[in-house]
């Protein structure tokens, strides 16, 4: 699943999946900007990249921010000339709340980011790859986007939506040998899953290199032909 000469863009990368994905890409050859609203936990990462002989660019990013996301695109492009790979991993969430106490602001927050984020970045992206005449982009859905749970809106309509969303930008692209995926976790051992269900035990979670794994050959040519497809991983 060789990626070498290929350049790759993670969101969410300082952590949990998205670290996982970037380090996976980057063994893999790839050159690796990694994007978060945390520089410090991004700069680590690429640190962590070159440290082992690859090449990487950190770029602080809002994803639910389209100048932000303009800027991100714009210098992936000055700085190494294309981009090939798409990884839309940015994605946060809250505790089980019944969906009637739920502010708009909360409702606005969670939605700019695991939607309107993944709406933003593709969109962008897209339009290079389109120029290239090639590209891979894969979302990272969740389980809880393919049925509702109580306590768990907006959080599951989000991932539902990027499924969705997911399947219209592939029908788009398959024209422009742009191919758009996505992978569906369960319950997996990261941060944000740690903080908002304490007690679950990690040995019934996946790793996050687990679910790497899967997004590296979607963003690989192991994976020709796949377009539209929605990739589950239940887990344990």
């Amino acid at each position: 699943m060789s990626l070498r000469k290929r350049v790759a863009i993670v969101t969410g990368g300082g952590r949990g999946i998205g670290r996982a994905t970037a380090l996976a890409l980057a063994r893999e050859g790839a050159t690796v900007v990694v994007a978060s609203r945390t520089l410090a936990e991004i700069e680590t990462v690429a640190e962590e990249v070159r440290n082992k002989g690859g090449e990487a660019l950190a770029i602080q990013t809002d994803v639910s921010r389209e100048a932000d996301v303009v800027r991100m695109v714009s210098r992936t492009v000055e700085t190494f000339g294309r981009i090939d790979v798409l990884v839309n991993n940015a994605g946060v969430n809250i505790q089980p709340k019944s969906a009637v106490d739920l502010t708009v602001e909360e409702w606005e927050w969670l939605m700019s980011i695991n939607l309107t984020g993944v709406f933003l970045c593709s969109k962008h992206v897209f339009k290079r790859m389109v120029e290239q005449g090639s590209g891979k982009i894969v979302n990272v859905s969740s389980i809880g986007g393919r049925h509702g749970a109580k306590g768990r809106a907006p959080y599951r309509p989000s991932k539902a939506a990027v499924i969705n969303f997911t399947e219209c930008l592939a029908e788009e692209g398959k024209e422009h040998g742009v191919y758009v995926n996505a992978v569906c976790p369960g319950g997996t051992d990261t941060e944000m899953m740690r903080s908002i269900f304490p007690g679950r035990d990690a040995l019934k979670l996946m790793r996050p290199e687990e679910v790497a794994d899967v997004i590296v050959f979607l963003a690989s040519d192991s994976s020709r032909g796949l377009n539209g497809v929605i990739v589950d991983m239940p887990g344990k």
